[in-house]
């Protein structure tokens, strides 16, 4: 079965300044990765619709969303030192966002089907009424918001970014309907994620330094899952996937790589049984 390849041209145009690491080469690389003949079999392409007003409302507050779209109206600017809403970033991030839902949709609509949503501006930072750390709209969080809005109650969000996913664990750890696995290098930006952090018990976290043998990320992240799937069944999988977790990446000192970041995603399909995983 193909894997649906969910994106939007539009997330191409967020632009943050000259050299900003959140650049729009990234969503380059990945789509012309995906696009290798050898793939074209196993990937099915989806554009994408802007997401909309309704749905980003289930996670941002309606004064935030105004303001982000009062400041690209009058051109953009730095929203804190590290994230700037360039003049077409706020068409890039409803893209991005409608790139989630839609993966959500492709994930769900058919058994044992999987998605990749190839979204940018990321998300995993915001918070519900906070712009920080490069991203704007939660799409994550959206997508569980989604996900459970068609029927999908139990979501798992599986988070490998070697940054902790401050604004998916804030929005969801008083929420048992959604647990949240992050391994993430630590201390580190942005400062969360120890260990103790557990919500109400729906928050798996696992910090690490960096330089530890590959091997053990693997182990600790999939430790983590089997410990957030221990009598608890999810209806869906998301996977919060920064390749920033790689080795030689300048923001991060984790040393995985591509290999094993499939190892996890092949685990994750198995140990969710018939749970999509998007």
């Amino acid at each position: 079965m193909s894997t649906s390849v969910v994106w939007h041209p539009a997330c191409a145009l967020h632009q943050a300044g000259a050299g900003h690491p959140e650049r729009p080469e990234r969503i380059a690389a990945v789509l012309e990765a995906l696009r290798a003949p050898a793939l074209a079999a196993d990937v099915e392409w989806v554009e994408a619709a802007p997401a909309p007003r309704e749905a980003l409302e289930r996670v941002h507050p309606p004064r935030y969303l105004d303001a982000l779209e009062a400041l690209a109206a009058r051109g953009g600017g730095p929203l804190d030192p590290d994230t700037v809403l360039g003049p077409r970033s706020w068409e890039a991030a409803l893209a991005s966002a409608g790139v989630a839902l839609t993966a959500v949709e492709r994930g769900i609509a058919r058994e044992g089907a999987t998605a990749f949503g190839a979204t940018r501006p990321p998300g995993h930072h915001a918070l519900a009424d906070r712009a920080m750390g490069f991203c704007f709209l939660n799409n994550v969080a959206l997508a569980a918001r989604h996900a459970q809005q068609l029927g999908k109650r139990q979501v798992i969000i599986v988070d490998w970014d070697v940054h902790h996913g401050n604004g998916t664990q804030a929005i969801f750890e008083r929420d048992p309907s959604v647990r949240l696995v992050s391994m993430h290098q630590y201390p580190w930006y942005p400062g969360t994620g120890a260990a103790a952090e557990r919500g109400v018990g729906n928050v798996f976290n696992v910090p690490r330094p960096p330089g530890l043998p590959r091997a053990v990320y693997v182990r600790d992240l999939l430790g983590a899952v089997t410990a957030a799937l221990d009598g608890w069944r999810p209806e869906l999988v998301l996977v919060s996937a920064g390749f920033d977790s790689l080795a030689g990446d300048p923001l991060g000192g984790f040393t995985l790589e591509p290999e094993d970041l499939a190892q996890c995603a092949t685990e994750l399909r198995r140990r969710a049984a018939a749970a999509p995983v998007v």
